[in-house]
């Protein structure tokens, strides 16, 4: 039996982003089309935690969006459990989504203001009809205990509680489906430090003790390294990287890994060589040819500016560049010497 819970392939997602027909014709224009995610796919093993990183615009949250079914993939393949994701199948696909759930970046936008907390955390048990009448409610009591908040809240709005508080009862409301695998977007950007830490130890507590799987979704390096068991890296919608999370911060194979890794401070004063970070990701409307990234990177060849390099196998997991195969390898020696 295979252990891969989540699998993606070739995953695209674009967005028809033109202006309305009529102006078009006015002013001569054609379609534009901007590429939020190309060919994406990785896989996820059950029980570990899979983060994914870049900058803002690289396309993260576009891929949570799809693996949840809020947004229609243009192309490829999603699978979980080995059963392929197919969002307009009607009740197969019902019993399938029980068992995934999806953990917000804003805590307060992503609850309902009028509802009360313990209406917001019963409903998807109403919803996949798991229990009635007082054991919703005793169910509803005994979540908000296992995130840290007392039974009593079930009786308030979300407005009164705090960043964090409400965060809880967000983990709360993925908890009452008993589901096996959850999203996590951002879940800790929109809160302070302090409590940013409280939320992943809850987060790790209960994967630990319900056996959960994660795909996290985050720009923060160092929440990614005390969360996750592997590492993809994204860049203007294209994986650039996979790796094991320990092998990534010390032997990042791709230059953007380097320099994602290069923008941490360093606290322990080791007077490491840093390349700061330089330039800006492009304009996913028109991006540049062959390897995105090729304007940015200080390692760039001829051969980069024509063609998008192939994901190859490395010591740590796979990455995308044109320096990690022999013959250009050679090349790029002879060129930095």
């Amino acid at each position: 039996m295979s252990d891969v819970l989540l699998s993606v392939k070739g995953l695209t997602r674009r967005f028809d982003v033109s202006k309305p027909w009529l102006n078009r014709v006015i002013e001569r224009e054609e379609r534009q089309f901007l590429t939020a995610n190309a060919d994406v796919s990785f896989e996820i093993r059950k029980g570990e935690t899979f983060a994914l990183v870049g900058e803002s615009g690289s396309g993260k949250s576009t891929i949570a969006k799809m693996i949840v079914g809020l947004l229609e993939p243009s192309a490829g393949e999603i699978r979980f459990d080995g059963q392929v994701m197919d969002f307009n199948s009607g009740a197969e696909m019902r019993k399938l989504r029980r068992r995934f759930q999806m953990i917000f970046q804003d805590p307060f936008a992503s609850l309902n203001p009028r509802w009360r907390v313990g209406d917001i955390i019963a409903e998807p048990i109403h919803t996949f009809g798991l229990l009635t009448g007082a054991a919703v409610r005793q169910e509803v009591g005994r979540l908000l205990e296992l995130v840290g908040l007392s039974a009593s809240d079930a009786a308030k709005f979300p407005h009164e509680f705090s960043g964090g508080q409400r965060q809880r009862i967000a983990i709360a409301r993925a908890l009452s489906s008993r589901p096996e695998f959850i999203v996590c977007d951002e879940p800790t950007s929109a809160l302070d430090v302090s409590v940013q830490a409280q939320i992943l130890n809850l987060m790790r507590d209960l994967q630990d003790e319900f056996g959960l799987t994660y795909l996290l979704i985050s720009h923060d390096l160092s929440v990614v390294r005390h969360m996750s068991n592997r590492i993809g890296v994204l860049y203007l919608g294209r994986l650039v990287e996979i790796a094991d999370a320990k092998r990534l911060f010390v032997e990042p194979q791709h230059p953007y890994t380097r320099m994602l890794l290069d923008a941490v401070p360093d606290l322990a004063l080791s007077g490491r060589r840093r390349t700061p970070v330089t330039g800006e990701i492009p304009n996913p409307i028109n991006p540049p040819p062959g390897c995105a990234f090729h304007p940015r990177c200080p390692h760039v060849m001829d051969i980069c500016r024509k063609r998008v390099p192939a994901s190859i196998m490395t010591a740590s997991g796979q990455a995308a560049c044109h320096l990690l195969t022999d013959d250009e390898q050679k090349h790029a020696s002879e060129v930095s010497s």
